[in-house]
């Protein structure tokens, strides 16, 4: 046999052929895969691949600029006086600078990273990252004024992919924070705080604040959850925000997340606003009414919510000069929760506006961010904060079993949704204004 005449060997005998075949061949199938690759990654179009451009971002001069124009130092001014640093931050220079410096001085063991994705280090080419100010000032703007993440690349000098990490590390270093401070159940003083600050002001004694449900559309919802979130009065598909404010606009319950396709009494239904009663672990603040002692607090609420002993309704039709005034003095109060979500929807833009993010997580995240903002910037209005009395449970711990447990539920279940205690105290309620006109 000829070793020469290729043709002799059989197909697989590839070890008796020479080094350059060999190496010719493997060359062959490599340029094959890599032609593969390349159809797949480019598709079907022919053209030259599409790659990502390198845009070199000057931040050192960028961040500097920031602070010159806002933030100034010990020997110079900042451009901008605290007027425009309000309006474009919607919250003052303190209130920001304190925000800087909690998230910069967390010392927890171990520390979460969306922690230290604030803190300022060098890369592996010995150039620093992007300062604590400038990311947080990303992050505020963005809720701030509704915008596409790029929308301040020319002036901050970020990219979009960043300052999408910063709102999302941003919200949860607000949350973390933050939550239990500015979105916290009422403590006893705040309780008596808030009967007196209503009692001057509407003439209601014993009410909490008053109810209802706010819509936030979902431009980019998928296609497999329109169903549950869309609705015919609505153009795109909402999420539902129930809260609770009081007459300064301070908002002491938040639920959010639910679709956008029920309705506030469903809402109701799964919110956590009654969770500390029927535990029995919120606080007792008795008043009285036209002679009469209740011991739970209420809540104004329109015509769709139950006659419960805890929420006061409107009459739908005033029977006489009492139903009117009371009518008249219900509704106008009432308007504090519709006020509160004026003002946090005229505050963070990103709430005015159809969502773009595409996790409901993530808008969950924003949507309590923008809550807890907006108390802390009421707080640095002048409202004060009870800060000493936050962590004190209002009751103390009892064990009960569970049969115990379940009697308790079923009886503050009872207590909550007794309807004879919700006319009767509209009828005081009527009868108090009625008097002390």
């Amino acid at each position: 046999m000829d070793p020469n005449n290729s043709d002799a060997y059989d197909h697989y005998d590839i070890y008796f052929q020479s080094d350059y075949d060999r190496y010719m061949r493997d060359y062959q199938a490599y340029e094959h895969y890599v032609a593969l690759c390349e159809q797949e990654a480019g598709g079907s179009s022919s053209g030259p691949k599409r790659r990502r451009t390198y845009i070199p971002c000057e931040r050192e001069t960028a961040e500097q600029r920031l602070m010159d124009d806002y933030f100034g130092d010990e020997e110079f001014e900042p451009k901008y006086p605290e007027e425009n640093f309000r309006r474009r931050y919607h919250m003052s220079s303190t209130l920001f600078n304190k925000i800087v410096n909690k998230i910069l001085s967390y010392d927890v063991e171990p520390i979460p990273e969306y922690f230290t994705y604030f803190t300022q280090h060098y890369d592996a080419t010995g150039r620093l990252s992007i300062g604590p100010i400038m990311k947080c000032t990303s992050a505020i703007r963005q809720p701030a004024y509704g915008t596409a993440p790029d929308a301040f690349d020319e002036y901050l000098q970020i990219a979009e992919r960043t300052s999408r990490e910063c709102l999302d590390n941003f919200t949860k270093c607000i949350h973390v924070l933050f939550a239990e401070t500015f979105l916290r159940k009422p403590t006893r003083r705040d309780i008596e705080k808030t009967y007196q600050l209503h009692e001057q002001k509407d003439g209601l004694p014993g009410m909490l604040g008053s109810i209802d449900c706010m819509h936030w559309e979902w431009r980019i919802c998928l296609k497999a959850l329109h169903g549950q979130f869309k609705r015919r009065d609505h153009k795109y598909p909402t999420l539902m925000l129930e809260a609770v404010a009081d007459q300064r606009l301070w908002i002491w319950h938040a639920f959010f997340r639910v679709p956008g396709a029920n309705n506030d009494l469903n809402v109701l239904y799964g919110s956590p606003l009654f969770d500390d009663k029927l535990a029995d672990t919120a606080p007792e603040c008795p008043f009285v009414v036209n002679g009469h002692t209740y011991r739970k607090c209420y809540y104004l609420a329109d015509g769709i919510y139950p006659a419960r002993s805890t929420f006061i309704k409107s009459f739908s039709v005033a029977r006489d000069e009492k139903c009117l005034q009371f009518k008249e003095v219900q509704e106008a109060a009432r308007k504090d929760i519709e006020r509160a979500f004026g003002v946090l929807q005229g505050r963070w833009g990103i709430i005015r506006q159809p969502a773009r993010a595409y996790q409901i997580n993530m808008l969950k995240k924003i949507m309590y961010c923008c809550i807890m903002l907006h108390n802390m910037i009421l707080e640095d209005e002048g409202f004060e904060v009870n800060v000493r009395d936050l962590f004190v449970s209002p009751t103390p711990h009892i064990q009960r079993t569970w049969v115990e447990r379940c009697e308790l539920h079923l009886r503050k279940s009872k207590e909550l949704r007794d309807r004879k205690t919700h006319i009767d105290l509209r009828q005081d309620l009527v009868e108090h204004l009625w008097n002390n006109h």
